[in-house]
């Protein structure tokens, strides 16, 4: 596959004493393809995988498998502390019948450059499969670096990166040095920059509660080239992406609004608490606001 379009990763909805709720999970799958989503992540940071069981992890990938029925592609997240667990997930994802992979870095380990290239080429190996690679640091502690990037641009089976950084300049490296590996937004407040350098994709948990309106932002500026129009969508969600890259809290406002829109969510899962009532108010009139703002700009006023 090819990785192009909105391609939220899902969160996982969750009943009261914390098990899934997997009738809330396909609800959520059928909202975003109705909406026009282009793909749908399993096994993101959005979907709480770190707190999940192996065995959820892995059931997660046939089930969503099941409720897509091949409508758009299944991309399986598969990152695990360790080489063996990564691959391990990997192959589960290749048997569930997933098209492509999310890879992030191994977390806590801090692998050198050359190490963390062997532990992705290992799970290369496991899958064979179209891989979007994840640059996220803060959370993992490790940048894809250019040695990395030279190491792993040997197989073909890396299409794709999902950059999260936040560094613009990494952005402009990507774009410049590495047209080879698909350039995908990983930075919900840079979506129009990264589009503005070609990005192919939109890796945004938004697409959980604003699918139409993600999907309006990446077709003006990737299918119409309509950069003025992207330019007020993307204002009008500013103040909802300051919350989300912001507060450290994107994963309990993402289900919030989920929520607030009738989505099956419920909790999160512990560590992570629900936001308190001065934040789901906050958030609650900026959501109420940006939806009106786009939809305004769709119709054409």
């Amino acid at each position: 596959m090819n990785f192009e379009g909105i391609i939220p990763p899902l969160m996982t909805p969750l009943n009261d004493d914390f098990s899934i709720d997997e009738d809330g999970f396909a609800a959520v799958i059928e909202y975003m393809i109705e909406k026009g989503v282009h793909g749908v992540i399993v096994g993101g940071t959005t979907g709480e995988f770190y707190a999940l069981t192996p065995e959820e992890r892995v059931r997660q990938f046939k089930f969503s498998k099941d409720v897509i029925k091949g409508r758009v592609p299944l991309v399986c997240g598969v990152n695990d502390i360790s080489t063996t667990g990564a691959c391990g997930f990997a192959e589960a994802a290749r048997d569930a019948g997933a098209d492509g992979l999310l890879l992030a870095a191994p977390y806590y380990s801090l692998p050198t450059e050359a190490e963390h290239a062997i532990h992705s080429l290992a799970i290369d190996r496991a899958a064979n499969l179209p891989i979007m690679l994840y640059n996220y640091p803060g959370r993992t502690g490790v940048m894809m670096g250019e040695e990395y990037l030279a190491r792993i641009s040997g197989s073909p089976n890396f299409k794709s990166i999902k950059e999260a950084s936040g560094d613009i300049n990494r952005v402009h490296l990507l774009a410049n040095n590495y047209p080879d590996i698909a350039l995908s937004c990983g930075a919900e407040d840079q979506a129009l920059e990264f589009f503005v350098w070609g990005a192919t994709s939109w890796v945004t948990p938004m697409g959980n509660f604003f699918a139409e309106e993600v999907v309006a932002l990446y077709d003006a500026c990737v299918k119409d080239k309509d950069f003025d129009k992207g330019r007020r969508i993307m204002s009008a969600l500013l103040p909802l992406t300051t919350v989300l890259e912001g507060g450290g809290q994107l994963l309990q406002c993402t289900k919030f609004a989920g929520d607030f829109y009738d989505l099956p969510t419920g909790p999160v899962r512990p560590p992570m608490q629900s936001l308190d009532e001065r934040a789901k108010d906050d958030l609650r009139q900026i959501l109420v606001t940006a939806k009106a703002d786009i939809q305004s700009i769709l119709s054409g006023q």
